[in-house]
């Protein structure tokens, strides 16, 4: 049935002369990776096609490949492929973009973009594993820097194989990336781990500024004054939670920050063990069991997420501990 779909999706982008794949707001490299790689996949296959990567650009995903510029192309030849995304209001960019059809390609549980034709499978280690799948059960191309790029996607939102999304079907896809592209894997890892001195400062920050409750439940609130101190960008607390795994007495752990810029709060959350997907949909938010997200513009809203989760804590803590 997937291998079907995937055929579906190939004749799909075969039909269309515009394409444009687009990925959520404050992308992490899995989203960014996506992107460009099946960008790149689909002109390296169709080289008369245009093909847009679009969104805005974040400095230290450079190294992934540059984003494109939206055009407003015509809606009646335009595609509008969806990547790493659930829902509409988080996908970056398409406001005024005008498109015919949707093809939607995902590993989160499936919220409310309907696509014509779509791959949502919320076991998959990432949304490069599936476009890994899509190019090797099609004729679109690959190349190493395409490769790389879902290699880098698969290891970062995986935490290096940690994560109980990785499976069998996982190191598979690796091991084909690897073998068939002749990657130099270790080199690799720099583009995702290597960091500059005040990042590592902040990182500290971040491991000193943690509050833990009686149940479980640690987090910091990060203010826009800290994050020009340490002159970090506002994405840098997200990109580095995954870091704060396999802490003794931390079952769910959150970091929130502010960004000014839109007037808005982000919450990253991460689990181990304790559900949190579903409280963070009562918020409007949403993601995986254990790896989830909320933005909101009402700071009240923060404090009774943050209870919510203690007291999901608190009921694990009574089950299995």
């Amino acid at each position: 049935m997937v291998k079907d779909t995937h055929k579906k999706i190939y004749k799909k982008i075969k039909q269309y002369q515009n394409i444009v794949i687009a990925r959520h707001v404050g992308p992490d490299p899995d989203a960014i990776a996506s992107q460009i790689a099946l960008r790149d996949s689909i002109k390296r296959t169709f080289p008369n096609k245009k093909v847009l990567a679009i969104g805005a650009g974040v400095s230290r995903f450079k190294k992934y490949g540059l984003l494109d510029r939206a055009d407003f192309l015509d809606r009646e030849n335009t595609l509008l492929i969806i990547v790493d995304v659930p829902t509409l209001e988080r996908v970056d960019g398409i406001e005024e973009l005008k498109y015919n059809e949707i093809i939607k390609i995902d590993h989160h549980p499936h919220d409310d973009i309907v696509g014509t034709l779509e791959i949502v499978d919320d076991t998959a280690s990432s949304t490069c594993q599936l476009i890994a799948e899509l190019i090797f059960n099609t004729h679109l191309k690959m190349d190493k820097n395409i490769a790389s790029n879902l290699f880098l996607g698969i290891v970062s939102d995986s935490d290096r194989f940690l994560l109980a999304y990785t499976t069998a079907k996982t190191f598979r896809i690796v091991s084909r990336l690897i073998e068939e592209q002749n990657l130099d894997f270790v080199s690799l890892y720099d583009t995702l781990y290597e960091r500059p001195l005040n990042e590592i400062k902040f990182h500290g920050y971040l491991g000193e500024n943690l509050q833990l409750t009686k149940n479980g439940l640690a987090y910091t609130k990060i203010s826009p004054e800290v994050i020009r101190e340490y002159e970090v960008d506002i994405a840098t607390p997200s990109n580095m939670i995954n870091d704060f795994n396999y802490i003794k007495d931390v079952l769910v752990w959150v970091f929130v920050t502010f960004d000014e810029k839109n007037k808005m709060y982000k919450v990253n959350i991460r689990s181990r063990g304790p559900v949190i997907n579903e409280i963070a949909e009562k918020y409007k938010g949403g993601g995986h069991k254990f790896a989830s997200g909320v933005r909101t513009s009402e700071e009240n809203e923060i404090d009774h997420l943050l209870k919510d989760l203690d007291n999901v804590c608190k009921e694990y803590k009574k089950l299995y501990i």
